[in-house]
């Protein structure tokens, strides 16, 4: 049964964690005005877009990346000061067990971990959505993008090779679509442009040909000016981007990466690493706290400056390296699910390790 102590305990750890939160995210939001004025200004942005559509929804993605700094600079202040009241000597003193003390630290670390998972699953890519919407109306403008040397298999037996992409005009060049039965090639559509058509989702493409091969390997040709034709294939497929990729949900998230696997296509790294960020993230606030403890449950002659200063140190080189991880990634020196956990690895054993040093 929890005791009078876990509950000043949790209660400290959730209220400090909280105000933290809330004084961080207030200077973030006035640093972030002051450098967006201009273009809320020349845009014209509405005041009702700004608070609703950007900055409600920027609170819960900032949170979320910043998290786990939050979690350790909560457990290392008010541990810090607790140690320096002497409280912890007493809380020693009267038998109980510093692996008992910890249980409300655990405890706290668990609300803050699901209520992060909740934010990755459920709020921050409808959150994502609006806010990245408002980026591209008032913020970042019409950016033109261009993929090159794309090739899809957009369903089984049917591949997709589009030389260059642009989002200017939703144009790709030279496309060529392929059609494949028990090894051999029966159909190959070849076109000098191919232009997606929003309204109706169907490529309109231009000076095309079309060959048909029999099994006496002869080829049927056929061409003309324009066709229109219908793929599972989409102009976003060409181009999508890692801020798109985390408007997603879940389940979109799981979907979008079997379509890309199916299709071979290298963007599947992307999405696989945001899978797994939205669940490794959350479980470094054991890590961190356990560490936290570890280091400010004794008092230090100097005060709590020094467990503070190496609490934000350790923080911030954890979210360093939990992006530099992404790198393995793209390099192919590890999968997704290996290189986005091992900054929880390495620091669960550190954790590990001060725990075990730690005074008792």
């Amino acid at each position: 049964m929890p005791r009078k102590l876990d509950v000043y305990i949790v209660k400290k750890f959730i209220f400090t964690f909280f105000i933290a939160l809330l004084l961080i995210i207030g200077i973030v939001i006035i640093f972030d005005i002051s450098e967006k004025i201009d273009d809320f200004i020349s845009k014209e942005a509405p005041l009702k877009a700004i608070i609703f559509d950007y900055y409600v929804n920027f609170i819960p993605y900032f949170m979320n990346m910043f998290s786990p700094l939050f979690v350790f600079i909560t457990v290392i202040f008010f541990t810090s000061k607790m140690a320096s009241d002497s409280e912890i000597v007493a809380i020693l003193s009267c038998g109980i067990s510093f692996h008992r003390m910890m249980a409300p630290y655990i405890f706290s670390a668990t609300l803050i971990a699901i209520f992060s998972l909740c934010l990755n699953l459920f709020v921050i890519p409808q959150a994502n959505a609006e806010r990245v919407e408002f980026q591209a109306k008032y913020l970042k403008g019409h950016n033109v993008k261009t993929s090159r040397n794309v090739h899809y298999q957009i369903s089984p037996g049917e591949f997709v090779f589009v030389e260059s992409f642009s989002t200017w005009n939703n144009t790709a060049y030279r496309f060529t679509l392929e059609k494949i039965e028990d090894n051999r090639l029966v159909s190959k559509i070849s076109a000098e442009t191919a232009v997606w058509d929003s309204t109706s989702a169907s490529w309109k493409l231009k000076k095309y040909f079309i060959r048909d091969y029999t099994d006496n390997i002869e080829d049927h040709v056929r061409s003309g000016a324009q066709i229109d034709t219908v793929i599972n294939l989409q102009a976003s497929d060409l181009y999508i981007q890692k801020s798109a990729i985390e408007t997603l949900s879940y389940d979109e998230l799981n979907e979008l990466i079997r379509i890309q696997k199916m299709r071979g296509d290298a963007n599947v790294k992307l999405a696989l690493i945001e899978k797994h960020t939205r669940f490794a993230l959350p479980f470094s606030a054991f890590i961190l706290t356990i560490m936290g403890v570890a280091l400010s449950s004794k008092k230090r002659r100097g005060g709590i400056g020094w467990n503070i200063g190496i609490g934000i140190g350790l923080a911030f080189t954890y979210i360093l390296f939990l992006r530099f991880s992404q790198m393995f990634v793209h390099t192919g020196v590890l999968p997704p699910g290996i290189a986005l956990w091992v900054p929880n690895i390495l620091y669960a054993f550190i954790a590990g390790f001060l725990y075990r040093i730690a005074p008792k």
